[in-house]
């Protein structure tokens, strides 16, 4: 028999279940990289948004799932994966057999390895598959994902995977590792912010001169990615939130309840997680994660660029 012609073998088809900033980006990417992508989101205009960029919406998850070879979650958490699949319209009653459910979320691997044994006993798939890089790796296909799972999941997400990720870890055929790896890199990109914002605020209330602290620190010993990245937020007095105080309320406190079930001490970990705590309690959770140097200026009276936001409870 001859093989099939490259151009005639069957399109594979995607569902992509919330198109946030991260979700978009994601089914932009597949759809580049040749797959027919339906999106759902709970906004009505993030789905008008990419149909408008020529892909498919659906009404509801179930709709979305329906036709799918991949269904990839890019929802906030572990609760919220498990109302995609399980919950009114959820996805798991409507996937065909042997399709994939990618699930994104940052979660307790725990709650990662219980959805994985309940969708896999329905005939499906699932890869646990946390996702790093932000929205502009996202928009690009060049995603870092940290996943885990069978080779059967792995090989059914493939087409998937290559079209959203520069780099795909595969981590062992076990669900649940994904969201440890994942964990392991929020600890520190949770403390590095903290750090970077302590630094900045500490360096404006000695009324140095930010953008000179920016240009030798990120010459120096110590600079950190996330000294690099969230730095020029502050410098421009521009809290628009690309991630949130409240995903690391939301992330370290998952840490903490890890770190407390092994045992295991993370002072520093905690000690950011109060930080983050206080900031949403000012007001500032929905704000960029560097609103923690407004925090901090807040707290010492240190002058930052543009007009640093009241608190509510100051």
């Amino acid at each position: 028999m001859t093989p099939l012609a490259e151009n005639s073998r069957p399109t594979v088809i995607a569902a992509v279940i919330g198109l946030g900033s991260m979700g978009l980006g994601m089914a932009r990417s597949m759809k580049r990289a040749g797959l027919d992508v339906i999106g759902y989101d709970i906004t009505p205009a993030a789905v008008d948004r990419f149909v408008a960029d020529g892909g498919r919406g659906a009404a509801t998850p179930a709709d979305a799932a329906r036709e799918a070879d991949i269904v990839v979650c890019v929802v906030v958490n572990g609760a919220q994966t498990e109302a995609v699949l399980f919950g009114p319209e959820g996805v798991a009653s409507t996937m065909k057999a042997g399709a994939v459910f990618i699930s994104s979320a940052t979660m307790d691997p725990a709650v990662a390895r219980n959805l994985a044994q309940r969708v896999e006993a329905l005939g499906l798939h699932y890869l646990d598959a946390p996702i790093s890089g932000g929205a502009a790796k996202a928009a690009l296909g060049e995603l870092t994902i940290m996943a885990s799972g069978s080779s059967q999941a792995f090989d059914r997400a493939r087409p998937g995977l290559d079209a959203m990720a520069g780099k795909v870890y595969e981590l062992g055929g076990a669900a649940g590792t994904g969201a440890a790896f994942k964990m392991i890199n929020q600890l520190l990109a949770g403390v590095h912010i903290a750090a970077a914002c302590e630094a900045i605020s500490f360096a404006a209330k000695q009324g140095l001169d930010l953008d000179k602290v920016y240009e030798v620190i990120t010459a120096s010993a110590g600079n950190s990615w996330m000294f690099e990245n969230r730095v020029p937020h502050v410098l421009a007095g521009d809290y628009t939130p690309l991630s949130s105080i409240e995903i690391f309320v939301k992330d370290l406190g998952i840490v903490q309840d890890m770190a407390r079930s092994e045992r295991y001490p993370a002072p520093l970990a905690a000690a950011a997680l109060q930080m983050y705590l206080a900031a949403a309690g000012a007001g500032m959770g929905r704000d960029d994660d560097s609103s923690l140097a407004r925090l901090y200026a807040l707290l010492s009276g240190a002058e930052l660029p543009g007009r640093v936001k009241e608190p509510q409870s100051l």
